[in-house]
């Protein structure tokens, strides 16, 4: 009879696919190793992209691309890696300047997926109006990097006059998404397990700098904005909250999910709200400038689907509350770990 522990234990701590999925184990492997590694935590929270010491008009941030499969319903790694580099600038309130594109790709890998997966990074960039300037590759022995990981930096120059931060939503903000959600992570999903759902799922990975630049006229009215990739909803909400300090509440019935999204996550038991996007944002801005915000977002086709969602609150600082359908409330807790392992 066997009788090991199915969970990982050891003398030793070891790395676990939870600390790379944007969670809570996410959260204490920063907060433990990476940081204080690293020179300590910064002065304000973590965001999507850093401004640059003494040039506060400049944006960089990195990221780097692990998806499986390489192509699904809507996109690939390549195009991903793209859009995911162009809106976390754009999350700062920046439009994009230069992207660095580094390879690594595993011995084995067919020339012509790598051809088609770089295809397709220029052409994203060239869609988002950014230049890919610099990058490197590298080839490692077969069974090493599971086929291809791609990774991105990106440069931007923020708007003037919009200065958003994890820590800047205020009670009163009204809480906006400018799509649905659950796209990406079903669809990449069903693809990977054969679940028949690709047919009606499709990633919603795209560039959202134009939604930002259309928030532009808005300026300090906008205090917030995050698009809420790995860990989905529920993470970017638990993370905004911490960082500023207030409770957000959430509508059940205002959350846009489409019907094939959920009719995946409950035949998976998944929670939409902690499946990854890579199309959406969500932004928190002053209550009395929430019609004029979403009708900025509908002028373009990524934010046609733009709804209010929910509201800033004084607290309990952190908690983020849904109010379900049936009128009672549960704490939305930030994920453990990402659902599905390899989403982006």
């Amino acid at each position: 009879m066997n009788l090991d522990c199915p969970l990982p234990y050891g003398e030793a701590e070891l790395v676990q696919l939870g600390h790379g999925a944007g969670g809570r184990l996410t959260a204490e492997l920063l907060d433990r190793i990476v940081l204080p590694a690293l020179g300590g935590a910064p002065d304000g929270p973590l965001e999507d992209a850093a401004l640059l010491p003494g040039a506060a008009e400049l944006v960089l941030s990195t990221d780097s691309f692990v998806v499986s499969p390489l192509t699904f319903p809507g996109g690939d790694i390549g195009s991903l890696a793209v859009h995911g580099t162009v809106n976390d600038l754009a999350m700062r309130g920046a439009v994009p300047l230069a992207l660095t594109l580094a390879v690594i790709a595993e011995e084995g890998l067919p020339l012509t997926e790598l051809r088609s997966v770089l295809e397709s990074a220029g052409k994203a960039a060239h869609q988002a109006g950014v230049p890919v300037v610099t990058g490197d590759t590298k080839v490692v022995g077969r069974g090493a990097a599971d086929r291809l990981f791609l990774n991105t930096t990106g440069v931007g120059r923020r708007i003037p006059g919009l200065t958003p931060s994890a820590a800047a939503a205020r009670p009163g903000d009204a809480v906006l998404l400018s799509a649905p959600i659950g796209l990406h992570g079903t669809a990449v999903l069903s693809t990977r397990e054969g679940l028949g759902f690709a047919t009606d799922i499709a990633s919603d990975t795209r560039p959202l700098h134009r939604l930002v630049q259309a928030l532009a006229p808005l300026g300090g009215a906008v205090h917030t904005l995050r698009d809420p990739t790995r860990c989905g909803l529920a993470a970017s909400l638990n993370e905004i909250a911490a960082a500023s300090g207030v409770g957000v509440e959430i509508e059940e019935s205002a959350v846009p999910v489409p019907q094939a999204v959920a009719a995946a996550c409950d035949l998976l038991g998944l929670d939409p709200l902690a499946v990854a996007n890579e199309g959406c944002l969500v932004a928190f801005v002053e209550a009395d400038r929430a019609d004029e915000a979403l009708t900025a977002l509908r002028t373009y086709p990524e934010g046609a689907g733009a709804v209010r969602i929910g509201r800033c609150t004084a607290g309990p600082p952190g908690r983020v509350e849904l109010r379900t359908l049936i009128g009672a409330r549960r704490v939305v807790d930030l994920p453990l770990g990402e659902q599905l392992p390899r989403i982006c």
